[in-house]
């Protein structure tokens, strides 16, 4: 059975794919109880997967956003306007591990429902965990792993696919 997806949702969807491509989006997991994190990713799409509307994210292991995608059922995806663009260069070059890395960018962080967005976020997408696998850079094109230099042939991105289950 085909998934009947809400204008809404497509619309959202698209402004995701949109954005992607021309610029950049949080993913953000966990909670302000238990602990969260945050960081900038430029790889996404969004489409309907098992009958279901989805967000799909690429998370590179060593960064410390990873084991909160891993430990936790729900992550949110947030959006933002231009003049946000040096706040995400701040999150995706800074690490959590190392410091409170929001606290130097202009964002403000709110709880929310199955976890953590941002007041200044246009568009917030709260997704449901349903699959998760790890890249094989076997399998990606050849000109990508020549482009790349060979960074990702060894230590390759998580795929973390979520069911859209609320924008903000």
């Amino acid at each position: 059975m085909p998934a009947q997806l809400s204008d809404e949702v497509r619309a959202a969807q698209m402004r995701f794919v949109d954005r992607i491509g021309d610029g950049w989006a949080l993913v953000t997991a966990g909670t302000m109880e238990t602990g969260w994190n945050t960081m900038t990713i430029g790889w996404g799409s969004a489409g309907v997967l098992w009958s279901r509307p989805i967000m799909t994210v690429y998370v590179h292991p060593w960064r410390y956003t990873h084991g909160f995608m891993l430990d936790n059922d729900y992550f949110t995806i947030q959006l933002f306007g231009d003049e946000y663009k040096r706040d995400l260069g701040i999150l995706g070059s800074k690490s959590g591990r190392d410091g409170d890395k929001v606290a130097l960018t202009s964002l403000t962080p709110r709880a929310i429902e199955h976890g953590v967005t941002f007041e200044e976020a246009a568009d917030t997408f709260v997704c449901k965990k349903i699959y998760t696998q790890r890249l094989d850079p076997t399998l990606a094109p050849p000109d990508f792993l020549a482009r790349t230099g060979g960074f990702y042939a060894t230590d390759a991105h998580t795929v973390f696919i979520g069911e859209l289950l609320d924008v903000l």
